[in-house]
Order: C-alpha cells, then structure tokens, then sequence
C-alpha cells in the first residue's frame, strides 16, 4: 500500500489509462475470435428478431432500419476483413502495453505512435462520415494516452530515474 503513495497524479491516471486500453486490446481480439466464429446468416436471424418487434411499432424506426439494412448487406469477406482489423489493433495494442508493464523504453514511443496513427484515423473517419460521440469519446482517450505517456517517457529519459516505470524505484 505504501508503493501506491509514492504515485503522482499522473502516474496513476497513466497506470488507469493502460489498463483501460488494455481491456480495449483484449475486446477487440475477443470481437475477433467472435467475428470469425459466428455464420453471417445467423447474425442477421438474431439481429431480425432483435429489432422486428420496434419495426411493428414503427415501420420506419431510424436505429432499426438501419441496422437491419446493414446487417442484411454483411459479407463473409467483410466480416473477415473486420476480425483482421481488430486482431491486428488488439495484438499490436497489447505488444506495446506489455513492453510498457517490463520497463521497455521502446514500448513507450511506441505507443504514442500507434495511438497516433488509431486517433489519426479516427479523427479522418469522422471527417468522412461525421462526427460520432463514440468516435469523439475514443479519439479525446487516446490524445490522452498519448499526453500520459509522452510525460511518463520524458520521465524516464530524465537524469537520475534509469530505472523507473510507472512511479517504481
């Protein structure tokens, strides 16, 4: 308990931080393995159930039609091209975060950028189809992870803290 007192504020936002993206990383593999087990066809039964009892209610729900437009047009290959995306987020996300937790100092430009590059793509997807509060929400997350991280790097890299990592000495 004492070890938690040594911890400055932003240690601890860091070290909540990294757990957070670390339980994205592992959703995101977990949506994979998913993605890759289920039949199309079967999603798109149970996504019908799902929404037909509001389509009864309102022939011309907004959410409803759109989901069942779009789970109607759901391919195999669409849904192999999705579990690529998220194996490789989730894998890349969880290398970096595992070298972060042994002291790597590579993991920690490391995860600027790749958190760089996510936000990046994020910030153009929104540009493309409007902005989302999920995307706004996930983009702000990771310009903070960013920030987090550049300051625990810079940390590090200062004079007389070779071996620290998260606050450790």
């Amino acid at each position: 308990m004492r070890y938690l007192s040594t911890l400055t504020t932003t240690d601890k936002l860091f070290a909540i931080a990294l757990v957070l993206k670390a339980a994205d990383a592992l959703g995101e593999v977990a949506g994979c393995l998913w993605l890759l087990l289920i039949d199309p066809q079967w999603l798109k039964d149970r996504v019908a159930a799902i929404v037909a009892p509001e389509l009864r209610e309102d022939p011309r729900d907004f959410l409803a039609v759109h989901v069942l437009h779009w789970v109607a047009h759901l391919r195999q290959h669409a849904m192999l091209f999705a579990a690529a995306y998220l194996l490789s987020h989730g894998v890349a996300k969880l290398i970096v975060l595992v070298g972060i937790v042994r002291g790597r100092l590579w993991a920690y430009p490391g995860l600027i950028a790749l958190t760089a590059l996510f936000a990046a793509y994020q910030l153009y997807h929104m540009a493309v189809t409007g902005l989302s509060a999920g995307y706004l929400a996930l983009t702000l997350f990771d310009l903070l992870i960013i920030a987090l991280t550049a300051v625990e790097y810079a940390k590090l890299r200062s004079p007389g803290s070779a071996n620290l990592c998260l606050g450790r000495s």
